[in-house]
């Protein structure tokens, strides 16, 4: 997992990116990128109902105007064309600024 585009370059979306999921129509924040799928089996044959590939990258999602994230496979999420902020209760502990319709990482990253 990192947030650096150079070690995910086949990663289509990035830290601090706004998203919006395809199938379930929420906006979110990406907050970390795993390159292929890390869950277990049990919790893809039950929450991945639409089998999405797992050697594809995966994203943790903070979802806006809720309290929970989610784990997201790269071909249901798309570019959300917005510059609204995100409003979720972990905003704070991940990032430090929002500019330009993206979060930057805590310590400088992006």
């Amino acid at each position: 997992m990192s947030d650096d585009l150079s070690e995910n370059a086949g990663s289509r979306f990035s830290i601090g990116q706004i998203v919006h999921h395809r199938n379930f129509d929420y906006r979110g924040v990406v907050f970390d990128v795993d390159p292929t799928f890390q869950g277990s089996d049990a919790w893809y044959a039950q929450m991945a109902i639409t089998k999405p590939p797992r050697d594809r990258p995966w994203y943790h999602v903070m979802v806006d105007g809720a309290t929970h994230t989610t784990y997201v496979a790269e071909r249901n999420l798309e570019p959300d064309p917005s510059t609204d902020a995100i409003k979720h209760p972990l905003i704070d502990l991940h990032f430090s600024t929002f500019a330009d319709g993206r979060y930057l990482r805590r310590g400088g990253a992006h």
